[in-house]
C-alpha cells in the first residue's frame, strides 16, 4: 500500500567535511524526532508506574543518579531493563517488519503472516516441552527456530531468485504447519509445562532484566544499522528487480542480506519478550502514513514499533484495574483491529 504522496515536500541536500552528502526529508526528519520523543516519554511513565509509583521528575532525577537508595533499585535493578527490552524489541520488530514488507512489495507481508514468529515459537516449545530447558535453552531454541524458518522459507521460495509474491505464499503455508507443530507440542507437554508455554507464546515483558537487554542490544547495535546502511537499496528493490538491476543494485545479495538481518532481528527478539504479535505488521505501516514518504521507512518504522509497544506494556499494566494482562494481549487486539482495517482498505483501493 502506497502512502499518499506530499507534493509539497521540503527536501534538504546535507554536505560533511569528508564530501559524503545526503538528502534529509524535513517532514520525515520531524516525525522520527516525535516519535523517539514519544518513546521516550512513555519509557519515563513506564518506569514510574507500579506499585511504588513515582513521577516522571523523580524518574528522571533517579536516572542521573541523583535518587534514594531505594527509588535506584526499583528503577537500574527492576524496571529499567523492563522498558530496554520493550524499546530494542519494539525497534527490532519495526524494522524487520519494513524489510519484509518492502521486499515482498505486499503490506501484509510480515513475519506475523509468514511464519518467522512461529517458527521460533516452535523451537521454544521444543525446548520446554522436549528437553525442559531453561530461560536461556528457551532463548537459544526460539533464535535458532526462526533462523532455521527463515532459511526454509528462502530455499523453497527461490526460483531463479526470491520474488514477493512466492515468499508470502510459501510463507503464508510455512506459519499454517508451524501453527500445527506449537499445537501438537502443547498436547504433549505436561500440565507444567504447558502452562509455562502458554504464558511464554503469549508475549510479555514481566521480569525480564539485564541477562535479557545486554544480547538484545548487542544484536540491534550491529544489525539495525547495518539494515539502516542498505535503505536505498531496498528502496530501488521496492521499484522492482530490473529497475534496481538498471540501478546498479545487486538485487539477490541485498535481499540476502537484508532477509537475514530481518529473521535475525524478529527471533532474537521472539527469544527476549516471546511471540509479541502484530507490531512488526502495523509498526511500518503507520511510520509510512506518518512521513507520508516512498520507500521503507527504516528509521521512523524502528521509532513507531519502540513507541508502540511501550504504550501498549503501559495500557496492559493499568487499564484493566488490578489485572495487569501481558502486552501480547493487547499488540493482538489493537493489531486485529488494525488488521481489518487495512483488509477493508486494500478492498476499497482494489488491491485485493
Amino acid at each position: 500500500m502506497k502512502p499518499p504522496q506530499d507534493t509539497t515536500r521540503t527536501v534538504h541536500a546535507v554536505r560533511t567535511a569528508g564530501g559524503l552528502s545526503f538528502r534529509v526529508d524535513a517532514r520525515a526528519f520531524t516525525v522520527i524526532a516525535l516519535l523517539v520523543a514519544a518513546a521516550a516519554f512513555a519509557a519515563v511513565v513506564l518506569i514510574g508506574s507500579g506499585d511504588y509509583s513515582m513521577s516522571p521528575g523523580q524518574v528522571v532525577t533517579t536516572l542521573f543518579g541523583n535518587g534514594t537508595f531505594q527509588q535506584e533499585f526499583i528503577v537500574t535493578e527492576l524496571r529499567l531493563p523492563r522498558v530496554l527490552v520493550g524499546l530494542l524489541v519494539g525497534a527490532a520488530l519495526g524494522v524487520g517488519g519494513a524489510v519484509f514488507q518492502s521486499v515482498s512489495r505486499n503490506p501484509l507481508g510480515s513475519p506475523d503472516v509468514l511464519g518467522f514468529g512461529q517458527g521460533s515459537a516452535v523451537g521454544a516449545l521444543t525446548v520446554i516441552v522436549l528437553f525442559g530447558g531453561g530461560p536461556a535453552e528457551v532463548a537459544a531454541g526460539a533464535v535458532g527456530g526462526g533462523l532455521l524458518t527463515g532459511a526454509a522459507v528462502y530455499l523453497l521460495a527461490w526460483k531463479r531468485g526470491v520474488h514477493g509474491y512466492r515468499l508470502v505464499l510459501v510463507g503464508i503455508g510455512a506459519a499454517a504447519m508451524l501453527t500445527a507443530a506449537i499445537h501438537y507440542l502443547i498436547t504433549k507437554a505436561d500440565l507444567v509445562d504447558a502452562t509455562r508455554a502458554v504464558v511464554w507464546m503469549t508475549g510479555s515483558l514481566d521480569g525480564r532484566d539485564w541477562s535479557q537487554v545486554w544480547p538484545l542490544l548487542a544484536v540491534c547495535c550491529v544489525l539495525i544499522p547495518l539494515v539502516l546502511g542498505q535503505g536505498r537499496a531496498l528502496r530501488m528493490i521496492e521499484m522492482g528487480d530490473d529497475a534496481a538491476h538498471a540501478l546498479g543494485v545487486r538485487v539477490e545479495r541485498t535481499r540476502l542480506v537484508l532477509l537475514s538481518c530481518a529473521v535475525l532481528l524478529v527471533a532474537v527478539a521472539t527469544a527476549a519478550a516471546g511471540p509479541i504479535v502484530f507490531v512488526s505488521l502495523s509498526a511500518p505501516q503507520v511510520a509510512r502514513r506518518l512521513t507520508r514518504a516512498p520507500g521503507p521507512n527504516l528509521a521512523a518504522a524502528a521509532a513507531t514499533g519502540a513507541a508502540l509497544l511501550l504504550v501498549a506494556d503501559w495500557t496492559a499494566m493499568n487499564a484493566f484495574g488490578d489485572r495487569q494482562l501481558p502486552v501480547g494481549v493487547v499488540t493482538g487486539v489493537l493489531g486485529g483491529c488494525y488488521l481489518l482495517w487495512l483488509l477493508v482498505s486494500e478492498r476499497r483501493a482494489g488491491r485485493i
